[in-house]
């Protein structure tokens, strides 16, 4: 016999949000709840509905009297879990990301809350004891210009905004996590985003110095998921107060939040790669501003998003004066690739250095310091091209770029498709002779260690990085992001083939090369203790100007102003839609744009370019640019949210991809 149910006598309506991802469903739907379920149906929830016929998660939004659907309710099936896992903030933030980037706010929350662990979420917690502030000393923060008056607007809970400059050398970790103990015993919560694991470990080893330790949670996606959810929901319950982590913590439903931190944020990795591709900085100051906490963006070098904010005074800048910047560098010297050609050094031919750079890197073993190499590309020999008529050698089943994995490799392998091409002949010219475009970090150790018998060569890069080397005699060859850390900094850092970095087809190569080339430069000692920076790069390009002179604000304003002439993001906004033509096509023929907006192309995505889900592999992928004015960008991605709707509803969307301000245009 099957038991009636009765609805709650009090509110007895729930309205929840599916996690569908069909784009037209992404709306609230009713549903009644039994007398059974009413106490832990509130508002955050997990719960489980039937929706044309099965069984789909959903969250419930809220508890009505009333309901506004014609027709006869269905039940809630099932409350999976009365632990309310969407806070009233996270879900702003979520309906917020999901307008900025013409998305769905079921493929939101899945960026912003992890998967249940079922068995992790019944434990009781530890009873732990109330936490002691520590003191904090921030006199560090004098060297730069309006940073004690931050850290000030910190302590009295006031919403300040800033841009940070770090000084070359300066421990970036500590600084942040004086900013975050300062808000911490204030009583606010503090949320930190870097780009990767390693960076994590840094803030959080510098965040249980500064403040007690159980208040300290690192979040990232290498922790499994028992232990990833166990942190998490210490964050939901108020135990944590300064969280760290990557791109997906920007999300994290920290309590009472005071200040939101982003370090580097030029970095790829803060970029979600999953629909609707939200940027973690975009992202953590959309919270600060919802939120009306405090914000700092810092780094080594700033990205003109960045410069943005401060230049429509969103922000204000934390600079160091030009004395105190000059005295932190390390002397950086340029040196132009035609210098190869006047060489008379045997040992600076053979590993590929002028022999100005020779010399400091000798100088530098001599006094018993480490040398740092930063080369581009990982691996032995990354590009190879005909050595007759120069044309890219290319796998001949998708077109990709060959490379040769080893010295002694039986043939090049693709680093598209990783076939192997035991026969090497030039499609043009039909010379089986081949020359290296780029070598990589493998070539370059081995090279160097030709150069310098003797010392100790260590490489660091891809699955093989080195966290620390000491401090003594030897050569680090480390590609970018993988340059280990030295106690008392390099001696001399030789930054090799520039135009790798510097000539790509992309809207930000200068911006990521002098990211890059500064981040390594900042491990360098100060000129006064010998320090010495040789990039080999033309030495009229502005970016190595900027680098020579340790100016990354100036390079920043540039890069912003050239952009504003040419719009190009951020000086406008700009959608990326992706797929092939007659679905891009039918998509901006049903959206209704706004009046100035202008469209972009088509034009055809290379054979390597990341497809839209969906789409068959042997189609051509073509993309669309829509432009905006600043003021336009909610306007444009309701337009497209809607069109994308519309034809979902219709059953008749092909697989498109539609993306706000890409990094990424070209």
């Amino acid at each position: 016999m099957t038991k009636t149910r009765q609805q709650a006598e009090h509110e007895p309506i729930a309205r929840v949000l599916p996690m569908l991802s069909v784009p037209h469903l992404d709306r609230e739907f009713d549903y009644l709840v039994s007398a059974e379920q009413s106490d832990d149906a509130q508002p955050g929830v997990r719960v489980r509905v039937r929706f044309h016929g099965r069984l789909v998660d959903a969250f419930l939004l809220e508890r009505r009297s009333d309901t506004d659907h014609v027709g006869q309710l269905g039940w809630l099936d099932r409350v999976v879990s009365a632990e309310p896992v969407l806070t009233a903030d996270v879900r702003r933030l979520v309906d917020a990301v999901a307008a900025r980037y013409a998305g769905t706010r079921a493929d939101v929350l899945r960026l912003a809350i992890p998967p249940r662990h079922a068995s992790v979420e019944k434990q009781i917690p530890p009873e732990l004891e109330p936490p002691q502030p520590k003191p904090v000393d921030t006199s560090a923060w004098t060297a730069y210009g309006r940073g004690e008056q931050f850290l000030t607007a910190l302590r009295d809970g006031r919403a300040a905004r800033a841009v940070w400059q770090a000084l070359p050398g300066e421990r970036w970790a500590d600084r942040l996590a004086e900013a975050a103990a300062v808000t911490v015993n204030a009583g606010r919560g503090v949320l930190a985003i870097v780009p990767d694991q390693r960076d994590v470990d840094r803030l959080h080893a510098a965040g249980i110095r500064h403040v007690d330790e159980a208040q300290v949670v690192a979040l990232s996606a290498g922790l499994g998921p028992a232990q990833r959810y166990r942190r998490w929901l210490a964050v939901l319950r108020g135990h944590a107060r300064f969280v760290i982590g990557t791109r997906s913590a920007v999300f994290a439903p920290v309590a009472d939040l005071g200040l939101v931190l982003v370090w580097d944020d030029g970095d790829d990795t803060l970029s979600e790669p999953r629909a609707p591709y939200p940027h973690a900085r975009e992202v953590a100051m959309l919270r600060a501003h919802q939120l009306r906490c405090a914000a700092m963006i810092g780094g080594y070098a700033r990205t003109a998003e960045a410069q943005a904010l401060v230049r429509s005074r969103w922000a204000h800048d934390l600079v160091a004066a030009r004395p105190v910047v000059r005295a932190a560098a390390p002397r950086v010297i340029a040196l132009d690739d035609s210098s190869y050609a006047q060489e008379r050094d045997p040992a600076a031919r053979t590993a590929r250095l002028p022999s100005v750079a020779l010399r400091a890197a000798r100088t530098s073993l001599e006094a018993a310091r480490p040398v740092l190499v930063q080369v581009p590309r990982r691996g032995y020999v990354p590009a190879l091209a005909c050595a007759r008529c120069r044309a890219i050698a290319r796998c001949r089943q998708c077109t990709g770029p060959l490379s040769l994995p080893e010295r002694d490799a039986a043939g090049a392998m693709c680093r598209w498709c990783g076939r192997e091409d035991p026969v090497l002949r030039c499609a043009r010219c039909g010379s089986d002779a081949v020359r290296a475009v780029v070598v990589g970090a493998r070539r370059t150790a081995e090279e160097l260690g030709r150069a310098f018998p003797g010392t100790t060569v260590i490489t660091s890069g891809g699955d093989a990085i080195v966290e620390a080397v000491p401090d003594a005699p030897a050569l680090v060859v480390a590609t970018p992001g993988a340059e280990p850390a030295v106690a008392a900094g390099y001696g001399a850092a030789l930054l090799l083939d520039g135009w790798a970095l510097l000539g790509r087809q992309d809207l930000r190569a200068a911006e990521d090369a002098l990211r890059r080339w500064m981040a390594a430069a900042a491990m360098v000692r100060p000129r006064g203790d010998g320090g010495v920076v040789a990039v080999v790069a033309e030495s009229t390009i502005p970016t190595v100007q900027a680098l020579v002179r340790w100016d990354p604000v100036g390079h920043a304003e540039a890069e912003l102003e050239s952009r504003t002439e040419v719009g190009l993001p951020p000086a406008v906004h700009m959608a990326a839609i992706d797929g092939e033509l007659t679905a891009v096509s039918a998509l901006l023929d049903t959206a209704e744009l706004p009046a100035n907006a202008e469209p972009l192309g088509p034009v055809d995505l290379p054979s390597g370019a990341r497809r839209p889900p969906g789409t068959p592999a042997d189609e051509p992928v073509s993309r669309m640019l829509v432009r905006v004015p600043r003021t336009g960008g909610l306007e444009l991605a309701a337009a497209l949210r809607r069109a994308v709707g519309v034809l979902s509803a219709r059953h008749e969307q092909q697989p498109v991809r539609v993306q706000i301000d890409p990094l990424h245009i070209g």
